[in-house]
């Protein structure tokens, strides 16, 4: 007797035939800048960078849909149908990573999406000073962004910093960068420089560390017992001119 094979069929397959039946049985493409498929466009900070969405294979007039992220796009009347365009004005640094997607109003699983990559050098600016008292820990920040990401590097009165060992710490993301000073001695003054670099370019923050000396701490107790004997002198002072004037 022959052996009856069985396959087990996932239940992914129905619902992904039924979207490759829908897409075959619209007919139609969207290509943004030529491109058919979803791609990520390079660029720098621009005045302008146009992006232009067409149907393909179409035989009657389809409405056109553009989204920044998952905000619609406003379009005009006569920039909807069948080609669209639309402008991204300036193009700045806060745009890198931003996703434009053009869609189809009928079938909106029919899409062609654009990532904005937009390169730009970091950005580090300016100078600090900070009077920090000895034996108290201290955080240098740089806030820098870049892209791409940035390499960063700490000197010391323009020498590279030497990092002691239990003193020092290095904190880094893609976006900040800090040098951590535990217990801050006077040999940590000076001015210490923050270096920010990538392949477009460098940026530097310098930080002018002065310490001071550590200031005496009286015991609360102390100011406690003093705060009372200047209390109990007043008084007994008031009760004895009082006590005077009684007299008298």
């Amino acid at each position: 007797m022959a052996q009856r094979s069985s396959l087990a069929v996932p239940y992914e397959v129905p619902v992904l035939a039924l979207c490759f039946l829908a897409r075959v049985a619209t007919g139609l493409e969207l290509s943004v800048n030529n491109h058919a498929a979803d791609f990520s466009l390079s660029t720098s900070p621009v005045p302008a960078v146009s992006l232009s969405c067409l149907v393909q294979n179409s035989s009657q007039a389809e409405e056109l849909l553009w989204y920044r992220g998952e905000g619609r796009v406003d379009l005009k009347d006569g920039n909807k149908v069948n080609m669209s365009n639309i402008c991204v004005s300036p193009v700045t640094e806060s745009d890198n990573g931003v996703t434009f997607t053009c869609r189809l109003a009928r079938d909106k699983s029919v899409q062609v999406a654009v990532l904005l990559d937009v390169q730009f050098p970091p950005q580090l600016t300016g100078e600090e000073s900070l009077q920090i008292e000895e034996d108290t820990d201290v955080t240098l920040t740089c806030n820098a962004k870049s892209n791409p990401q940035a390499e960063t590097a700490w000197y010391k009165n323009n020498s590279t910093l030497t990092l002691e060992q239990n003193r020092y710490q290095l904190y880094q993301t893609s976006e900040v960068f800090q040098l951590y000073i535990q217990k801050v001695q006077k040999s940590d003054n000076g001015t210490y420089t923050c270096v920010v670099k990538s392949s477009l370019g460098e940026a530097r923050k310098d930080f002018h560390l002065t310490v001071e000396d550590k200031k005496p701490v009286f015991p609360k107790e102390a100011v406690i017992a003093a705060v009372v004997v200047v209390t109990l002198t007043l008084f007994f002072g008031i009760v004895a001119q009082k006590d005077k004037i009684f007299k008298v």
